[in-house]
């Protein structure tokens, strides 16, 4: 037998964000003055309560295994947030930590899929939903949502992308790229036919305490007894707390789910990391104020960031709701020339934009927005100001 590759792993997309990001460190690292607007992290440190409780955790020896899905101090903070911010009761048994949001979903979809099921991605979407999706042998089907609907799916897109071989929905609220968040009236509705149709839902909660003008974060599985039971809820540490590097997800979900994806993680990771799992603990049950603070901060340059992009010619953006993200539309722009050349893609304009104006933007075509480009205000303020003073002097140069 010749030496081949996976099929499957071949066909995995690079992620253009990392992508995208990777440059803008490189040209950063060269001393270039460059502006990113790609970062899908918060740029505050972790806070110092649970900066504390890891060099505790340190002192303490805690450095060993811990139980595969997590140690049942954490399982247990965890409960008790999913009753006191969800509504929703999820036994420590029904929750499984993870090495980090993403090999939450990894587990979720290796848990539910058998190969050739398909699971409905409203697009846009995160671009790493159909990746995981395909790693774990299932097929994603793709429905639009235009920015008429909030870039949000209808019950009766829902319904009509259904088959014999749907298995289940993701849904992401407040959502990344669009920084939209459904209503609990849209999750009823929504609820309903997952109930009918007889199919699980993926809810990735994941940027729920960033939200925005008085918006109500809503965790579907808390609708009621039969959309608990098609739930898996997927949360973690990072956003909310400034955690990205800590990598700590983790999810509820009915027990029999629950227990496959406890076994499945078992044997590919084991445990994450016993002091991320440890500060975690105080992350959820030690003192919110900072938590709070950050999304102020982050409200601030969400409207400040929405009222130049209003002012700017070419592009147009819904003020986001939710996340730190402002998901512009450029299909305007990419029909004009720069320097006598069609701008015509995303992708071209994100490579004008870092190679002669020194500003990273991530180009949308790989979240299913072939037309728009998202900006992270995860960012300081000066660097948003200079960022987009950038942007609009692009803007103004094409004809």
């Amino acid at each position: 037998m010749s030496l081949t590759l996976s099929a499957k792993g071949l066909a995995v997309k690079p992620s253009s964000t990392l992508a995208i990001t990777a440059k803008a460190k490189e040209l950063r690292a060269q001393g270039i003055d460059v502006v990113g607007f790609g970062a899908g992290e918060p740029d505050f440190d972790t806070p110092k309560n649970i900066r504390d409780a890891a060099v505790e955790a340190l002192d303490r020896g805690i450095t060993r295994y811990t139980p595969a899905s997590g140690m049942p101090e954490l399982r247990k903070a965890i409960s008790r947030k999913f009753a006191e911010r969800n509504n929703l009761t999820y036994a420590p048994e029904q929750i499984v930590v993870s090495n980090g949001g993403k090999h939450a979903l990894a587990n979720v979809f290796q848990a539910i899929l058998n190969p050739g099921d398909e699971v409905i991605i409203p697009s846009p979407f995160w671009l790493s939903y159909p990746e995981i999706v395909k790693l774990a042998d299932g097929v994603p089907v793709f429905v639009h949502c235009d920015a008429a609907q909030g870039y949000k799916i209808s019950p009766e897109q829902l319904a009509a992308a259904c088959n014999e071989k749907t298995k289940a929905l993701i849904l992401n609220s407040p959502n990344n790229p669009t920084g939209m968040v459904y209503t609990k009236d849209e999750l009823a509705a929504l609820a309903k036919v997952i109930v009918e149709k007889d199919i699980f839902v993926v809810s990735d909660e994941i940027y729920e305490t960033l939200i925005y003008d008085g918006t109500e974060q809503v965790s579907i599985a808390s609708l009621g007894e039969d959309i608990y039971n098609h739930t898996i809820t997927v949360n973690g540490m990072a956003k909310a707390y400034a955690m990205t590097g800590w990598r700590i997800g983790y999810t509820g979900a009915p027990l029999a789910v629950a227990k496959v994806m406890a076994s499945i993680q078992s044997h590919q990771t084991s445990n994450p990391n016993s002091i991320a799992q440890y500060a975690s603990i105080e992350a959820l049950s030690g003192d919110q104020e900072s938590i709070e603070l950050m999304r102020q901060e982050f409200d601030r340059r969400r409207n400040y960031m929405s009222d130049r992009i209003a002012k700017m010619p070419l592009v147009s953006a819904l003020v986001p709701k939710g996340a730190f993200y402002v998901f512009v539309n450029v299909g305007e722009a990419l029909a004009k020339k720069y320097n006598g050349e069609k701008v015509e893609t995303v992708a071209k304009m994100a490579k004008i934009l870092i190679e002669e104006f020194n500003t990273a933007v991530i180009p949308c075509a790989d979240f299913g927005a072939a037309d728009h480009i998202r900006l992270s205000y995860a960012i300081s303020m000066e660097q948003i100001a200079k960022g987009l003073d950038r942007i609009e002097d692009f803007l103004k140069k094409l004809k």
